[in-house]
């Protein structure tokens, strides 16, 4: 069965190496060439292809800009000069990662990865950006604190509690205490809420660093894991109250 191609690259001899890979496989046919997003765009709009061959680095639009502006998503073998680009957001949807220079005995196999999937349904562009916006909105399982004249990895789970200090915070765990250029606010936005919460103007704490809950007067005063008491005041005390069974 024939299969329609598109290559996209924006150097010609890469073009001409790919063209003469392809006559051995007289199934995969070149409809299109293109030396840059734009016109890659307008190949793929007219000839629908089921494979594209697709260089990254390009002028103006890159090929993952070029991926980001489909509609449905063909076969992709991405061919780059730039391993580095091999663990971006878009490899897991990609039948093959050419990295130049390739020989004949590499092309040969990203043709047996070809055939291999032409028959499983491509996942939806739309929904592949959905998926790479909620992966970067992820909150960060590590962040790096200041110790001495460097800065070191430090779990968010180890962390019992964040406090004001003006401008900055302090962040403090069961062993250690670190001073954020981030001040509070900027410290609660950046971490995750379905682990830390605002009791304070002047606190956030961990929820599982939570050992004892103490009612006082219009607020409550907060026992830690390593025994420091934390004030929520009364204008966070329903955020207290929706910890309570």
């Amino acid at each position: 069965m024939l299969r329609k191609v598109v290559v996209i690259d924006d150097e010609a001899p890469a073009r001409k190496l790919l063209r003469e890979y392809l006559n051995a496989y007289p199934d995969l046919i070149i409809v299109a060439e293109a030396a840059n997003g734009v016109d890659a765009l307008r190949a793929i709009e007219d000839h629908r292809p089921e494979i594209i061959f697709l260089d990254i680095q390009m002028p103006g639009l890159t090929g993952l800009d070029v991926l980001a502006r489909l509609e449905e998503l063909p076969l992709v073998i991405f061919s780059t000069a730039y391993d580095q680009y091999a663990l971006d957001a878009f490899e897991h949807h990609a039948v093959d990662y050419l990295l130049k220079p390739y020989s004949k005995a590499r092309f040969a196999r990203t043709v047996e990865r070809i055939t291999a999937r032409m028959d499983v349904p491509q996942p939806n562009v739309a929904r592949l950006a959905q998926e790479l916006r909620e992966e970067h909105s992820r909150y960060p399982d590590r962040i790096m604190v200041p110790r001495a004249n460097k800065y070191v990895a430090l779990p968010v789970k180890e962390i019992l509690c964040i406090r004001a200090e003006g401008d900055y915070s302090t962040i403090l765990t069961k062993e250690s205490s670190f001073l954020s250029q981030y001040s509070l606010k900027e410290s609660e936005s950046r971490l995750d809420p379905e682990m830390f919460l605002r009791v304070h103007r002047s606190s956030i704490i961990n929820r599982s660093a939570i050992q004892e809950i103490y009612r006082e007067g219009h607020g409550y005063d907060i026992i830690l894991t390593n025994g420091d008491i934390v004030r929520a005041s009364r204008g966070y005390a329903d955020v207290v109250k929706n910890l309570l069974f």
